[in-house]
């Protein structure tokens, strides 16, 4: 049972993949409290993961000033009636040119839930093989993969700055070479 409810909406900037503004909040003692808002459709991302290497991408990331930040493959649920399985898996094919037979969803979080309610579904992919035809990043994307060798892991840590993918990263690490292959 939650100790709250959404009393009001005021919606101030809407784009593409955002949308901004305020709203009240109840709680059940009666005191209503105001939250500047960013509301955004979800994300996923990936640990794509060989038996030595895990794919990582590259990409310029404009807002924060990266020219070639170090990321997970990943991608927001943008498209009507996909689940974040299926983004999953169409952003793995997009931005690495791979498919996996074995996924898991691992777990999934809040970016930032003091104003916004992007939730990421981390899903780790094994048992890897090419797509046909390769990578094909969505227009406007300048996407590169790189196959990163799991005993330089604490290397693509400190060159990372993007959260799900330092999530996804740590969370290898602590799991070492068992990682995905529990059940």
């Amino acid at each position: 049972m939650s100790t709250f409810e959404e009393i009001g909406r005021e919606l101030r900037f809407e784009g593409a993949m955002i949308a901004a503004g305020v709203a009240r909040y109840r709680y059940l003692d009666g005191e209503e409290v105001t939250r500047e808002a960013v509301w955004h459709p979800g994300a996923v991302g990936i640990l794509a993961l060989e038996e030595d290497a895990v794919w990582l991408t590259r990409q310029p990331r404009e807002v924060p000033g990266l020219a070639r930040s170090l990321e997970i493959p990943a991608g927001k649920l943008d498209h009507d009636g996909e689940s974040p399985l299926d983004t999953a898996r169409r952003e793995l094919a997009e931005e690495v040119g791979m498919r996996a037979r074995e996924w898991r969803e691992l777990f999934d979080f809040y970016t930032s839930p003091g104003f916004s309610d992007e939730r990421v579904w981390l899903y780790l992919a094994r048992d890897l093989e090419p797509v046909p035809g390769g990578a094909a990043p969505d227009q406007g994307e300048r996407v590169s993969a790189e196959r990163w060798p799991l005993e330089r892991l604490e290397e693509a840590l400190g060159a990372c700055r993007d959260s799900k993918s330092l999530i996804a990263l740590l969370w290898l690490l602590a799991r070492g070479s068992d990682a995905g292959r529990q059940r």
